[in-house]
């Protein structure tokens, strides 16, 4: 019996609810956003998480605008993530600071 589905965020096709990347779209959280920091459900047009407190406006390492912080930017459509640029890491992670995550070395 197929379960219940709910219609993608971004192309609105019909998706899973458990779903982590739609699959007629290929865009990531095609259910709810979430805080990168927490990953409690978030919305557009908060300035804050309501559960860790983190700063939900941030400004595009792609396009340079400010833009609500969200699996992708609001002006260029780009994802809301940046890569490590050390050869032994190369960690994808939200960009939230001017350290890896992962390996704790300058991403810039």
């Amino acid at each position: 019996m197929p379960g219940y589905m709910i219609p993608c965020r971004y192309c609105q096709q019909l998706v899973p609810p458990d779903a982590n990347t739609c699959p007629a779209c290929g865009k990531v959280n095609p259910v709810q956003a979430r805080c990168p920091k927490c990953a409690h459900p978030i919305r557009k047009g908060w300035v804050a998480c309501s559960s860790c407190g983190l700063s939900l406006e941030i400004t595009c390492p792609f396009c340079g605008q400010k833009t609500f912080f969200s699996d992708y930017c609001e002006h260029c459509d780009r994802r809301l993530v940046v890569t490590c640029p050390h050869r032994k890491c190369r960690t994808e992670q939200p960009p939230l600071g001017d350290k890896c995550i992962k390996c704790g070395r300058a991403l810039g």
